[in-house]
């Protein structure tokens, strides 16, 4: 009984030191992601000739794995937190290599993989697992004598790369370029590397146009949206001019019923249609939110590991967000990337939920030292 009790106090103390604006934004979308999957899950499923509650069911069933997920990687301690990490991070490596040999392949991509009956994209998985192993390579190079952690980190970023290209998953290397360009700015490296770095990342794109057929196909539908290949964008601008403030109202949106991806994508233009520009602005401004306090924390934490990793799971989180949104507002060219925690997708959920949770057991409110942890 006393230890019953102890280990009740102690999960009770470690719940009352995370960031509970973080923590609610996190459940706010999650309960906004649900709430739109029900308003585009069954029409999507009907046309794809699936049963109405389909997406909704999946749906409720990854939510709570994700919630679980969420608080439990938040309550843990932040040594325990990296090194979980690092087991995530090494999974989704094996998980990438085994999709380029046993993956589904879709859109001529290979980026899923069949486990136990369910689909499962371990690229998710590796994002913020890179952040936090990269995070921990590169303060340990930076603290550490005569430590090859900066090197490791390089490395460890070109694999990623490297398998995420053969795969391929363009907005994925760009994600986790983003994620390593922060943290590599966080550690203080020199205006000198930065700039050949930042223009080796910006030739990505035209390089990526000519050696990525799928990337060419986009931007052409993005430089000519005029043709029938845009149909999906020019419907989502269609639905955003017309939203108004409050939408048409649950179920009587249209939008659904023509765009393929209305419950991933371009859940926004669901989002806006029926409910308007007040809720969508509620949720552009959650995750502007969400950016702002984790740069606070950040400030706060004189943790060296903690600034690093935590500014790369930022960096995810916005980037992901900033091009779906962009995406859908036709800004740059369609991508299949999601929006956190609001587009239907069991590994994106999932995976998202343990960025967050990271986060969180990252920044509890006790005092670092200026170490790795």
């Amino acid at each position: 009984m006393k230890l019953i009790s102890t280990l009740k106090k102690n999960i009770l103390t470690e719940f009352r030191s995370l960031d509970r604006g973080i923590l609610y934004s996190a459940l706010i979308l999650m309960f906004f992601g649900l709430f739109l999957t029900f308003a585009a899950g069954p029409v999507v499923a009907e046309r794809r000739n699936y049963e109405w509650s389909y997406f909704v069911y999946k749906h409720l069933m990854f939510m709570p794995v994700g919630i679980l997920i969420l608080i439990g990687t938040a309550l843990l301690p932040v040594k325990f937190a990296r090194r979980l990490s690092f087991l995530v991070f090494v999974g989704s490596i094996f998980g990438m290599m085994a999709v380029l040999v046993f993956g589904t392949r879709f859109q001529g991509a290979a980026r899923w993989i069949n486990i136990a009956g369910i689909s499962v994209q371990p690229s998710e998985f590796a994002k913020p697992a890179f952040a936090i192993v990269t995070g921990w390579l590169l303060a340990r190079g930076k603290l550490m004598r005569k430590s090859r952690g900066g090197l490791l980190a390089w490395g460890t970023y070109f694999l990623t790369v490297l398998l995420l290209y053969l795969q391929p998953d363009f907005g994925m290397i760009l994600t986790v370029t983003a994620i390593f360009g922060i943290e590599l700015f966080l550690s203080g490296i020199s205006w000198k590397i930065i700039a050949p770095l930042a223009v080796a990342g910006a030739s990505l794109i035209p390089a990526a146009y000519f050696l990525l057929e799928h990337v060419r196909h986009r931007i052409e539908i993005f430089l000519h949206p005029t043709t029938e290949n845009a149909y999906q964008v020019r419907q989502s601008m269609e639905t955003l001019k017309t939203a108004g403030w409050f939408g048409k109202g649950p179920g009587e949106g249209v939008v659904k019923y023509t765009l393929p991806d209305a419950h991933t994508d371009f859940i926004m233009a669901v989002s806006a249609e029926e409910f308007g520009f007040i809720l969508s602005s509620v949720i552009v401004l959650t995750f502007m939110y969400i950016v702002y306090k984790g740069a606070k924390l950040i400030r706060q934490n004189n943790n060296y590991f903690v600034q690093l990793a935590v500014g790369g799971l930022i960096t995810q989180i916005a980037a992901q967000a900033i091009v779906n949104l962009s995406s859908t507002l036709n800004l740059i060219p369609t991508k299949g990337m999601t929006l956190p925690l609001i587009s239907y997708g069991g590994s994106s959920l999932v995976s998202m939920s343990f960025a967050f949770g990271l986060i969180l057991a990252l920044t509890k409110r006790q005092t670092f030292s200026r170490g790795l942890e």
